[in-house]
């Protein structure tokens, strides 16, 4: 699994011009599901958006997480995170998760991260999104939970 994590002030998503998340302080996640992930990868990168530290302390270094400053998560589901762009000039998504695999596994996701955190908003598997951000430095991180790297 991948999550493009962005640092921002402020988050929303809009499908067919209505508000369906958003968030202030905190992190937009792009979340993109490969073929071959599984309840494992989805439980890490779980585990790495909500401890990855992002945020600065009273020193200026990037030494908090997301619950150290009581921030949101919004996490918005993109298949082309997963696309191979190697060769030629249009990408190829043979690595991306079939849609019914990778609507299981964002749910998934989404529900671990709820278990222990609360302010969790979402976009809509499948739908076209809207995505508006104020990315905060700017600071942005891909993570990757490949199939055989995760525990």
């Amino acid at each position: 699994m991948i999550g493009l994590i962005q640092r921002v002030t402020r988050a929303r998503v809009d499908v067919a011009g209505r508000t369906i998340g958003e968030i202030d302080r905190g992190l937009l996640v792009l979340v993109g599901v490969q073929r071959g992930d599984g309840e494992k990868q989805a439980r890490r990168l779980a585990e790495r958006l909500l401890a990855y530290r992002v945020f600065p302390d009273e020193d200026g270094r990037m030494n908090l997480d997301v619950r150290a400053i009581d921030g949101g998560l919004l996490l918005v589901p993109q298949f082309t995170l997963a696309a191979d762009t190697g060769r030629g000039n249009r990408a190829s998504f043979t690595r991306a998760a079939d849609p019914a695999d990778g609507e299981a596994l964002f749910d998934l996701l989404v529900r671990n991260i709820r278990t222990t955190w609360s302010r969790v908003a979402t976009g809509q598997f499948g739908a076209d999104m809207a995505v508006t951000l104020t990315n905060d430095g700017p600071v942005t991180f891909w993570l990757e939970v490949p199939p055989d790297e995760a525990r």
